[in-house]
């Protein structure tokens, strides 16, 4: 079930950026940037909580504490809407831009009138951007892509937050009478990076009380269609979601048409014409009798069709229907298969929990190994100095006898510089177990600089895993003009691993990448970065992206015993 938590968030987040625009306290708008991603990061459900609850969150206030219980109590929070009255709907959407935020909308909107992305877009055109101090071509055209990118988008909401609304309504309509199995499909049952419509499929043989049932939940917002075997609504969420109710006898062949894709469909529509059979949402018939080959579940179908069964990631008409043919599809890694995390943090730089908690929360999943991986001095905001981390070090030996089964790592997530140095002298890396390398700033180098930049650092023989490689934030910001191919062969002859970044918004490398970079050798991390202790738990989808990509786990570091990882930190040393 989705938290309160994640709205809570969402509001508090919208709260600080409102703030930013109309308030000269910096600080205040601060404030409650930290108690969102505190209250996110938060590892209790809060739907509940009372106000002592509330205010015993880490970077809650009392002021702040009492409009997230308003929040709970009313769905709303009176405050904010006022906020939301001082400023047109049109530039709060423009807050949305990727690469633009608060100021420069309000700029924008003072200055120039602009009130709409529409409006804006026009501003762009003519060239009224070029008086304002700030606004370059280059600043417009990066406005522009960003707009592009906004709409681009097309009401696509990130995997995670599907995967969470499907899986509530999921266990939902699972207790209705009559309802046999129950599962969701398309782009999300195949964990696309995000997902426009989420398809759930259920099998019983009362449709009636699942529709019922299903127009009728608290979340629908609006009841686009409801019929006798299809009902289409849209939730409070803005989500769109279709349900669609089979005869348990066909649920293989349903869940096979309806997960997609439909150019996965179509080759093995194509088998099956070869064979003499049609395949529909009904099952594998024989073309010239009609008659009923099988239907009953996706193994039957595809056995008949002369495939095995191909995982649900995999089918995106890439290659998987020529490896099935021969014998050849990969044996995917699954999340059973990760033996520990080697990105995370804790609240010694930006995370929200502290050490212990961390570990117990690692703990708790049974890995047989654990990274603690808190930022380095360069990326100043966070404040870090050799004292601090040689502190959290010894901090961390000493636990080690807490965890017998869990070995513990010092690491540390460094800074890429400009030119591809990183934080800290040889001798210093030295002391770390193991050591990512990141790019947080200087987003917009030319290629070749960039490129070179990446190189270098993988070239420094204290890094060990290139983290979130392309930069990217889904929606949100590019990745980086780099050379992959000039990477991918770098990262191998350097034996540096790619990360995985399993964060929702990261999912960096992307599936076409991470297929692309393991036909140059490279192995991989998945990791989750970690910056609380629920965040462990998208692990998930560092894995299922993963299998996207067709990764096996003898590709991935991190579901290696201790020993022979330890021998790839050591990166030739």
């Amino acid at each position: 079930m989705p938290r309160a938590n994640d709205a809570v968030e969402a509001v508090l987040q919208e709260y600080a950026d409102l703030l930013s625009i109309l308030s000269e306290d910096p600080f205040k708008a601060r404030a409650y940037e930290k108690a969102a991603r505190a209250v996110g990061g938060y590892p209790a459900d809060i739907a509940d909580f009372d106000l002592k609850r509330i205010l015993e969150i880490p970077s809650v206030g009392r002021s702040i504490g009492e409009k997230i219980l308003e929040f709970l109590q009313t769905g709303k929070i009176a405050a904010l809407e006022e906020l939301r009255a001082k400023i047109p709907p049109g530039v709060r959407e423009m807050i949305r831009i990727p690469g633009l935020g608060p100021k420069r909308a309000i700029v924008l909107y003072r200055e120039l009138g602009v009130a709409s992305v529409d409006e804006l877009l026009r501003a762009i055109d003519e060239g009224r951007l070029a008086g304002l101090r700030g606004f370059g071509p280059k600043t417009a055209e990066n406005i522009r892509a960003g707009i592009e990118r906004l709409r681009g988008a097309g009401g696509r909401v990130l995997l995670s937050v599907a995967l969470d609304l499907a899986e509530s309504l999921e266990e939902r309509l699972g207790r209705v009478p009559g309802v046999e199995r129950i599962a969701h499909a398309g782009s999300l049952r195949r964990m696309c990076e995000t997902i426009g419509d989420v398809d759930l499929l259920v099998a019983s043989r009362d449709p009636g009380p699942v529709m019922d049932a299903f127009t009728t939940l608290p979340d629908v917002r609006q009841v686009l269609a409801k019929g006798e075997t299809k009902s289409s609504v849209v939730t409070e969420a803005g989500v769109q979601v279709d349900l669609r109710v089979v005869p348990p006898e066909v649920w293989g062949a349903a869940l096979l048409y309806f997960t997609g894709s439909k150019a996965h469909n179509i080759r093995i529509r194509e088998i099956a014409v070869r064979k003499g059979l049609k395949l529909n949402e009904y099952g594998l018939f024989r073309a010239k009798s009609g008659r009923l080959v099988v239907a009953a579940t996706e193994e039957e179908v595809y056995e008949r069709l002369g495939l095995p069964w191909i995982p649900p990631t995999l089918r995106e008409d890439r290659g998987e229907i020529e490896a099935a043919l021969e014998g050849t599809l990969p044996a995917l890694v699954t999340e059973r298969d990760i033996r520990g995390d080697l990105h995370t943090h804790t609240n010694l730089t930006d995370g929200l929990a502290t050490l212990e908690q961390m570990l117990e929360a690692a703990a708790a999943r049974r890995y047989a190994y654990y990274a603690v991986t808190d930022h380095a001095p360069n990326l100043a905001m966070q404040r870090m100095t050799d004292e601090k981390m040689l502190e959290q070090r010894r901090r961390l030996r000493g636990l080690q006898e807490r965890y017998p089964k869990m070995t513990l790592l010092h690491g540390s997530e460094l800074n890429i510089d400009p030119e591809g140095g990183v934080d800290w002298p040889s001798g210093f890396l030295e002391g770390f177990d193991v050591c990512v390398a990141s790019i947080h700033s200087h987003f917009n180098q030319p290629k070749d600089v960039m490129t070179r930049r990446l190189i270098r650092a993988m070239e420094n023989p204290h890094v060990h895993i290139i983290g979130h490689p392309t930069a990217r934030l889904i929606g949100r910001r590019e990745p980086i003009d780099v050379d992959l191919d000039e990477v991918f062969r770098a990262a191998a002859r350097t034996g540096t691993a790619l990360e995985i970044n399993a964060f929702p918004d990261r999912l960096d490398l992307k599936d076409e990448h991470i297929a692309w970079a393991r036909r140059y050798g490279v192995r991989f991390a998945v990791n989750t970065d970690a910056h609380a202790t629920p965040h462990l738990d998208v692990m998930r989808y560092g894995v299922a992206t993963a299998q996207r990509g067709w990764l096996t786990k003898d590709e991935i570091i991190n579901a290696w015993p201790l020993s022979r990882l330890r021998r790839f930190l050591r990166k030739g040393r």
